[in-house]
């Protein structure tokens, strides 16, 4: 695998990522019945600037570095309340690490959970897995698998719990390759657990192979919102244009929520004068009640 979660660790899709994992994790919380959580492409969890490869953290200044102070420099102020709960967990999750690291998806979840929910991390890769079991030591609720994050949806769904988060997130290595199996994964989570909430992150980079994945994901039949964001113009040629989540069975009034903070997500991330975003329902969700 030639993918390294390090060398992209807070850049502005991993941003757009967590802000959304993390509203999605706030939103469930609100009835007390606890939840799993689980994510199939979990990486190594926490990532420290300037360790191992020598441009780790370098995509971050177009990043994280906008929303939360980096070594006391300034960020963007944020007013949404989404934003600035994401802005909180990070100090938190660097005051507990003890440096300025990017904490990744996993660690934000772990830190989030309540005593009512547990999560499953998966990562194949064994020395990322054995990173991701360290950082994750302090979090009892989180437990990290060191095995095909796909394999365990059909392993671990349904949950006990009967409600469940699933955040799909693969490296896309062969974007036109992965798109598919990624939303196959969707598929067989939602036929073995109907109102199992669903966060599957895609690249923006080819809007001619995007298009048809979208009409795809349509016929899920599952109440389905594109939320994206991008700073480049959607077709350049720059390599990652623009991050972009499937969100299946959004809670409820999810979507006018993000409609206050996508926004203002994208105006603190948008380096380029170039950038933008949108939501929108793929499948609205009265079309299945």
């Amino acid at each position: 695998m030639k993918y390294r979660h390090a060398f992209h660790a807070g850049n502005f899709a991993d941003v757009h990522k967590h802000v959304t994992l993390l509203a999605l994790l706030r939103a469930l919380q609100r009835k007390d019945k606890g939840f799993l959580y689980l994510e199939t492409h979990a990486g190594a969890g926490l990532y420290v600037p300037g360790s191992g490869d020598a441009r780790h953290g370098a995509e971050a200044r177009g990043g994280l570095e906008r929303i939360v102070p980096y070594a006391g420099a300034p960020a963007t102020p944020a007013a949404a309340p989404e934003i600035q709960d994401y802005v909180a967990t990070v100090q938190a999750l660097r005051a507990a690490a003890g440096t300025h690291a990017f904490p990744g998806s996993p660690l934000i979840a772990a830190h989030t959970l309540r005593p009512q929910d547990r999560g499953l991390a998966c990562e194949i890769q064994p020395a990322e897995c054995r990173a991701l079991e360290r950082a994750l030591s302090a979090y009892p609720r989180m437990r990290a698998l060191c095995s095909d994050g796909y394999a365990a949806i059909t392993a671990q769904l349904p949950p006990r719990e009967r409600r469940a988060l699933l955040l799909i997130d693969p490296p896309y290595e062969e974007p036109r390759t992965e798109l598919g199996v990624a939303l196959d994964a969707a598929a067989t989570a939602l036929s073995r657990l109907a109102n199992v909430v669903i966060a599957l992150w895609y690249p923006i980079k080819d809007e001619r192979a995007l298009l048809p994945w979208l009409r795809r994901a349509a016929g899920l039949a599952a109440p389905t919102l594109a939320a994206e964001l991008w700073v480049h113009p959607r077709d350049t040629r720059v390599g990652l244009n623009g991050s972009g989540l499937l969100v299946m069975n959004p809670p409820w009034q999810f979507d006018s929520e993000l409609a206050r903070w996508l926004p203002e997500l994208g105006r603190s991330l948008d380096t380029t004068g170039h950038g933008g975003t949108q939501h929108r329902w793929i499948v609205h969700e009265h079309e299945n009640t």
